[in-house]
């Protein structure tokens, strides 16, 4: 007979400090305790649900005393949307912790010479800051725990919001999101409003059923706005009289599309994002640069702290206009065509081909003409045939996914023997592992953490690596 695990429950313990992507720490009988949506200074009653010989994991039950630390959050749905977890702290607390953080992982994980850190750089706008949001239409509404009892509250109604964090087929009900500016909330209102009145279908995430599906919004600085309706499937006169009813209520949409997803999944990838009115894309200004982007288009999601990012990974590259430049993560190349007035060539390379023929495309609509971009893997098209054509690295830009950069590309990295290198990261843990391999050529000169998603645990970092003498 299999032994139940017997639950344990510390009492009144005291939060100490912040560990790794937004969690709390305490020490109890030396024994590190992990602890979720906690703040340091709170004391609470913790309930592990992983306890192992030196370390726990667990999360509060019961508050007895506040830190000294928090604020009140200024959104209706904090605590439930797992979107903004570190409202209730001060936003100079956020940066102190995101700081520690970068800090604490280089230092641990890479166990190589890092520099002393320059400050973070915080952002200016702290809500309304995201250009692109993605909306779920589902007929299962999450309940909050003070309804799950209550009989008179069903879950079986249509909503339009989040995904509920760590729950796959259940959308929080979203009233007012603080992500991005308006009209956001009010075009995603209007949608649900209007299929709710027509009693059509909101997608059944469970049974992979329904008409309403999803919904992309973007917003540019220049204050274009480009929306994209998902939908299960076709159903030509409602959604004729859908995007009819959206143009006439909110005539500042310059481009409205249509996708028909009928996938497991809510990737576009190669489904075909229909134009019904305008271009087809937006345009977005960085810098003195300009970039189209369409319904698939990546783009950094904070306009504002993408320039300052930007900013310095150009100061980090050292460019004299003579060199050759290598983006080996170049997306839509906009690192890339950033850099480009400083430098003689640009290389950018990319797995993903509709990123490149964005790319090619940014770089037309900017007059770079000394940048070529190509798609495919790196560790294949960066051989010495290659190099031949289009030069050796004076400089190499990485800017991986959250996890990293593959150990393949890093020895492809080692061996293209750049002067210098720049790693941006989304994730310091990843970049520090990174850092550690790149140590057998390269030093760390310069360190550099920015905030891109103000109340997030997320943090990027930018690396600046100096080829050893």
């Amino acid at each position: 007979m299999k032994r139940k695990k017997r639950t344990v429950l510390l009492e009144k313990i005291k939060v100490e400090d912040y560990a790794a992507e937004g969690k709390s720490l305490a020490h109890v009988d030396g024994k590190v305790v992990f602890i979720e949506n906690a703040v340091p200074g709170d004391i609470a009653d913790v309930q592990l649900f992983k306890n192992k010989k030196d370390w726990a994991e667990g999360f509060v039950t019961h508050y007895h005393q506040f830190s000294e630390l928090r604020v009140e959050p200024f959104c209706s749905h904090f605590g439930v949307c797992g979107g903004c977890q570190w409202q209730m702290l001060p936003y100079d607390s956020q940066l102190k912790y995101k700081q520690k953080q970068v800090k604490d992982q280089l230092t641990r994980i890479s166990q190589v010479t890092i520099p002393e850190l320059d400050p973070i750089i915080g952002a200016g706008e702290t809500q309304y800051y995201r250009n692109k949001l993605e909306y779920t239409f589902s007929n299962r509404r999450f309940l909050l725990p003070g309804e799950l009892r209550d009989p008179s509250v069903s879950a079986d109604v249509d909503v339009a919001g989040y995904h509920a964090k760590g729950i796959f087929d259940k959308i929080i009900d979203i009233d007012r999101c603080y992500l991005q500016a308006e009209p956001t909330n009010e075009i995603r209102k209007s949608v649900k409003a209007w299929a709710i009145a027509r009693r059509l279908s909101f997608y059944d995430i469970r049974s992979q059923q329904g008409w309403l599906r999803n919904m992309q919004v973007r917003i540019t600085t220049t204050g274009e706005i480009m929306v994209n309706l998902i939908f299960g499937f076709e159903d030509e006169m409602n959604r004729i009289a859908l995007l009819q009813h959206l143009g006439r209520q909110f005539p500042q949409i310059t481009t409205l599309l249509y996708t028909i997803n009928p996938k497991k999944n809510d990737s576009l990838t190669g489904l075909d994002c229909r134009v019904w009115h305008g271009d087809g894309f937006i345009v977005e200004n960085l810098g003195e640069f300009r970039f189209k982007i369409g319904p698939k288009s990546f783009f950094q999601t904070n306009t504002r702290q993408a320039e300052k990012l930007y900013g310095i990974v150009r100061d980090f590259s050292g460019l004299t206009s003579a060199e050759c430049v290598y983006d080996l993560y170049c997306g839509t190349g906009s690192i890339g065509i950033f850099l480009s007035p400083a430098a003689r060539q640009v290389i950018g390379v990319e797995l993903v081909e509709e990123a490149i023929a964005d790319a090619i495309e940014n770089a037309a609509l900017n007059g770079v003409r000394h940048a070529r971009f190509f798609a495919g893997d790196v560790i294949d098209i960066c051989n010495q045939e290659f190099f031949t054509a289009h030069g050796n690295a004076d400089l190499i830009i990485v800017d991986p996914p959250r996890a990293g950069l593959h150990e393949k590309l890093i020895k492809k990295m080692l061996d293209m023997d750049a002067p210098r290198i720049v790693y941006v990261s989304c994730n310091p843990a990843t970049q520090a592992r990174d850092l550690k391999m790149l140590d057998e050529k390269y030093l760390v000169a310069k360190v550099q953490p920015v905030d891109m998603f103000p109340h997030t645990h997320h943090i990027e970092n930018v690396a600046q690596l100096i080829r050893r003498i």
